[in-house]
């Protein structure tokens, strides 16, 4: 399962709105017959893949899928459960039930029906991570929305003249560039915008075809080749996204905090004082210590050369 994780977290940022799977196949003598990952723009789905790969090897074989196959018919593509017994898998592991009312338990019980055994759970909390913005989607109504932030150690993003280039090194620009290829999309403000000229582009050897579609928070005039967004409540109307990256400026910062719609931050801190200067946020909406407590939760942290790198994940109530 922790394979099959990795490919569907490899597709991360490519198949919205359809989830981010991924497969593998082994033999009954227990070899990789047979893996795959979700096509750019949701098909074909990780199994189709995995079972194409795996050919006549499939008999009597395990597949370990990270998201339940699914049910529904479609024009774009064989129903999963239909096609797995079809192959002669004789077992399948999966990771999460899909959410999807097409699906949710319907292709569990349709593989059972065809004297399939199939096991629930394994490597769930790796899937979760991986689909977060599928999962957030379907949830909430809207994309996982991560907030990009470049600090020094005493939490500013510029110098009081604005200068921001570089705060921090290669290796955590290298990283931010990664983020770009696993989202559907990347937002700034108008200052930002109009200060920098963002290109926002994926510039990775090998990932330069992964740059996401560029969208900006404004209420002014619309700029070709990139998407508008006249307030953080306009990501409910982003329905073919799975994974919003928030990337530019103070005010933008400011305003999906304090809208509540940020799920994961992503806080890219240099080992540098800067004293007076800009602040990554201004106000937004509390008014005691007492009540910032709990909201957020350390996800994870690493170094990135001479930088380090804190993920921080939204409590929210289930």
């Amino acid at each position: 399962m922790a394979a099959a994780a990795a490919l569907g977290e490899a597709a991360r940022g490519t198949t919205a709105p359809n989830p981010n799977v991924g497969c593998v196949i082994v033999s009954p003598g227990g070899d990789l017959v047979g893996k795959g990952a979700t096509g750019p723009g949701g098909r074909p789905h990780a199994e189709a893949v995995a079972l194409a790969q795996a050919s006549s090897a499939t008999r009597g074989a395990t597949l370990y899928t990270t998201l339940e196959p699914c049910a529904h018919p479609s024009q774009r593509g064989p129903t999963c459960s239909v096609i797995i017994p079809a192959a002669g898998i004789s077992r399948v592991v999966v990771a999460l039930i899909d959410p999807d009312q097409r699906t949710a338990g319907q292709g569990i019980s349709m593989l059972r029906a065809e004297g399939i055994d199939v096991d629930v759970g394994a490597g769930a909390e790796v899937a979760k991570r991986s689909m977060a913005g599928y999962l957030t989607r379907l949830s909430l109504g809207r994309p996982r929305v991560t907030l990009k932030l470049a600090l020094s150690i005493d939490g500013k993003i510029a110098l009081p003249s604005g200068e921001s280039k570089w705060i921090t090194g290669e290796d955590a620009r290298a990283h931010v560039h990664l983020e770009r290829a696993h989202s559907d999309m990347i937002l700034v403000g108008r200052g930002t915008y109009n200060a920098d000229r963002p290109s926002l582009d994926v510039r990775l050897p090998g990932l330069e075809d992964r740059s996401p579609r560029r969208a900006l928070l404004t209420r002014g005039d619309a700029v070709d080749g990139w998407e508008i967004l006249s307030s953080p409540q306009d990501v409910y109307r982003l329905h073919d996204v799975n994974d919003l990256l928030v990337e530019g400026g103070s005010g933008v910062a400011t305003a999906f905090l304090a809208a509540d719609l940020v799920d994961r931050i992503l806080i890219y801190r240099a080992p540098i004082f800067i004293g007076e200067g800009k602040s990554s946020v201004g106000y937004i909406g509390l008014d005691a210590i007492a009540d910032a407590h709990g909201r957020w939760r350390v996800a994870d942290g690493t170094h990135l050369g001479i930088d380090r790198l804190e993920v921080y994940e939204r409590v929210r109530e289930s």
